[in-house]
Formats: C-alpha cells, sequence, structure tokens
C-alpha cells in the first residue's frame, strides 16, 4: 500500500509552523493529534491545503512539536479504509477530510465517536447521507463544503459573458454526479440560448472517455467547455488543457489548479478563506464542542480566475466586463 505520513521532524525540516507557543495553548498542557485523510498524491510540502490549514492553526495556539501531532495519510481509494482505520487506532482526536464520499466514507465507517470535520468536500453530505441535515448534523461529522456541483450555472454564465457568441458548451464531468445538477445547468442554458452537451467521463475506462468526449466535441463543433474537477480529470488536466487551446475552445473550470496549469479561467469557493473556517472549526471541536451541534458550513467567498497569457495564446478576447469580476488576473 502506498501511504504518505508526516511527523515532527519531517515538518520542522521544513521549516513550517515555527515560532513560540501562544500563551492560551500554553495553559493546557494538552497534546492533540489530528489525522487528514486525503485522496491527493504526494507529500505533504507538496499539499497547499494542507500546509495552510496547519498554518491556521498555528495562529490559533497549536503548534507541532509542543502541542500538535498531525498525521497525515494519502492514497488511493482502495487504500482509504486501512487509513482511516490507522488514524482511529492512532487514537487522534479529529480527522479532517478535504475530499469527496469515498474518503468520508472510510473515516465515518473507522469510527462513530471521533469528530470529523470536512474540509471544503464537493459534496452536500445532507444529500449523500453523511448526517441528518447540514443544520443540525447530528453525528460526528461537521466542517464546510464548497458547493462545488451548485456553482456550474454560475460558470456557465460566466462563459456565456465573457464570450457572448458561444452557443453550444460541453459539460466533461464524472459518472456520478446528480441529475439534478445536470437539470439545473441545462436550465440556465435555455435561458441564455446555449445547448448543454453532457459528457461523462469515468476513470474505470482508463482514456477511452476522454478521447470520445474530445471528439464529441470536436464533431458537434462545440464552442465552450466547462471541466468539472475529480481525481481523474485532475490527474489528466494537461492533456485537457492542450485540447481546450489546439481548438481554441474558450474553457472554464472548477478548481484553480487548472488555471496555472495553463486554463483558461476558473470560477470557484475561495479555497484560502475555507481552509481558515475549517481551522476554526477544528479549534471548536478541541475545545469540546460537539461536532452534531456544529452545521456544516457553506463558503461565502468566491474566486474568478483568469489566465490572459493563455487567453492571447489560443486566440480569444474575453469581455471586459467579465475582466473587472476577476479576482485574480494572470498576464
Amino acid at each position: 500500500m502506498k501511504l504518505r505520513t508526516i511527523g515532527l521532524i519531517s515538518t520542522l525540516a521544513l521549516g513550517l509552523l515555527a515560532g513560540p507557543l501562544p500563551a492560551k495553548a500554553q495553559q493546557t498542557g494538552k497534546v492533540y493529534r489530528i489525522g487528514y485523510l486525503t485522496s491527493r498524491p504526494g507529500l505533504p510540502a507538496t499539499n497547499s491545503t494542507y500546509i495552510a490549514l496547519l498554518q491556521r492553526l498555528h495562529e490559533l495556539g497549536y503548534v507541532e512539536g509542543q502541542n500538535l501531532v498531525p498525521e497525515y495519510r494519502s492514497g488511493k481509494r482502495k487504500h482509504r479504509p486501512k487509513m482511516a482505520a490507522d488514524l482511529v487506532r492512532l487514537k487522534v482526536d479529529v480527522i479532517v477530510v478535504p475530499h469527496g464520499p469515498p474518503s468520508i466514507r472510510a473515516a465515518q465507517q473507522a469510527t462513530r465517536t471521533i469528530p470529523i470535520v470536512l474540509a471544503g468536500v464537493h459534496v452536500d453530505p445532507a444529500e449523500a447521507g453523511f448526517v441528518v441535515s447540514l443544520a443540525r448534523p447530528g453525528g460526528n461529522i461537521t466542517g464546510l463544503t464548497n458547493l462545488a456541483a451548485q456553482l456550474h450555472p454560475k460558470q456557465l454564465e460566466l462563459l456565456k459573458e465573457a464570450f457572448p457568441r458561444i452557443s453550444r458548451v460541453a459539460l466533461l464531468w464524472p459518472r456520478q454526479h446528480k441529475k439534478q445538477a445536470m437539470k439545473e445547468v441545462e436550465a440556465v442554458g435555455q435561458a441564455l440560448g446555449i445547448q448543454i452537451q453532457s459528457l461523462v467521463v469515468s476513470g474505470r475506462s482508463k482514456l477511452d472517455d476522454l478521447e470520445s468526449a474530445f471528439s464529441a466535441i470536436s464533431q458537434e463543433r462545440t464552442d465552450g467547455l466547462i471541466v468539472v474537477s475529480f481525481g481523474f480529470t485532475l490527474r489528466h488536466r494537461a492533456r485537457i488543457i492542450d485540447f481546450a487551446a489546439k481548438r481554441q475552445l474558450p474553457t472554464i473550470y472548477d478548481r484553480n489548479i487548472f488555471v496555472d496549469a495553463g486554463g483558461l479561467m476558473s470560477y470557484n469557493a475561495d479555497r484560502k478563506d475555507l481552509v481558515r473556517r475549517v481551522a476554526t472549526y477544528i479549534d471548536k471541536v478541541l475545545k469540546g464542542a460537539k461536532p452534531g451541534d456544529l452545521p456544516v458550513e457553506q463558503p461565502t467567498k468566491f474566486e474568478l480566475i483568469i489566465n490572459l497569457k493563455t487567453a492571447k495564446q489560443i486566440g480569444v478576447t474575453i469581455s471586459p466586463a467579465v475582466l473587472l469580476q476577476a479576482t485574480k488576473v494572470i498576464k
């Protein structure tokens, strides 16, 4: 099993979270163990969300090597139940889950008592059955969602506003997306005079689905694209970005990582703000708050990032009205 862990020495070697322990934390005398269960490959030092979370916890009085022991676990879906069980065996005080159903389910099946804090997950935990309701979760799970599925209509509106002439937009998304989400996108598309082309891709069929999607886009002369981020599209983001560039296809993504890699636009919840709020939830839980009494919160801040360098390279012009809405412009 490929498994990533992080301990005291490795983190301090990276120079993270150095500094004195705030007085309010010194008084407790307790050492907190925080589990982090992720599907993201790579070392902890490459995980910006994890690093930002530790930095915010440091601001709240939790310092690794003094009163904090982080336990980082990452791996493929099939290994996550074992990783979650390992965190429970270590008697962590809280398990942080930054991704979707497989990781949440693994954590929930491993424990019904240790608090689980969702770190901006892309599913509605009430719809998925992980909590009783967003207002009153009722069990050992709380945290924040990122409203990913609910943002697709807004992404379509931005795409149309940025490129008024588009009339056919493909939606590249995973098989497990809800039909309701598609209906909402189609309703907005109808209001905007845009025909929606639904293209489902799955990692199970390797790259066959992706190549079929590319062929469908080319054959139907699609003039806009929305890409939903999940494991498969994230792993093959370079291939998707390259295809969009070669076809001069205006594309909007739901993760900044695509724009950083050369994608055109992204619109999503402000990840930095979500992480700060997640740290606050962890702090509340460690101080004795019951997860079942803490409402699952949704994002309140959003980011529109535009890569003008890419726009120039692929020969497209983004409307000034949309540029004015951007929270960040890459030139």
